[in-house]
């Protein structure tokens, strides 16, 4: 069990695929979401979780007032527990769903996806090679608002991501563990 650490559904309590994912920790999440609030990133946001898994990530940003959030998740029973997922946070909230799961790839969704984004959260399995990532990453930029903030999720023995061949440019790294996040937000030309 995983559940929301704060916002208005705070303490729901989020179903977790049996398998096939691995679900950020609490303290990743506490870690991360104390950094997107202090940047004021959330209140408002649409936003966008990719390699959704539970949901979590996703949920979280919308109990704490992102205005809507799109899940994408490939498997088919992670995607059906993002759903019940997302209703357990709507109800805590008392809220009207404005969360939306996408059963599909990442490359698939982002080819007919319409943002623009403004915080994306991107946590592939570990064992997707850098390649596709870094595709994913191209894919996204185009979908991202002008101030947009991407997090990308990895082992902490991954390569960084290509954040330049995407049109990004990095704000930020943390290790936990594990874990290291990347903080990315898109490229603008100094003679903006």
């Amino acid at each position: 069990m995983t559940r929301i650490i704060a916002g208005g559904a705070r303490g729901a309590r989020l179903d977790v695929p049996d398998s096939g994912t691995r679900p950020t920790s609490d303290r990743v999440r506490e870690s991360l979401f104390g950094a997107l609030e202090s940047m004021d990133v959330i209140d408002g946001a649409r936003v966008l979780d990719l390699y959704a898994g539970s949901g979590a990530l996703g949920l979280e940003a919308w109990s704490r007032g992102a205005d809507s959030v799109d899940l994408v998740e490939l498997s088919r029973p992670a995607a059906t527990v993002v759903g019940r997922n997302a209703g357990i946070v709507a109800k805590a909230m008392r809220a009207p769903l404005a969360a939306k799961v996408h059963q599909s790839t990442v490359r698939a969704y982002l080819s007919r996806a319409h943002g623009p984004f403004d915080l994306v959260f991107t946590d592939p399995p570990y064992d997707l090679d850098d390649v596709a990532m870094n595709t994913d990453l191209v894919g996204l930029a185009p979908l991202l608002s002008d101030d947009a903030i991407v997090v990308i999720e990895r082992g902490k023995r991954a390569d960084p991501p290509e954040l330049a061949g995407a049109g990004l440019e990095l704000l930020r790294s943390k290790t936990y563990g594990d874990t290291t996040l990347w903080w990315a937000t898109p490229a603008h030309d100094s003679t903006d």
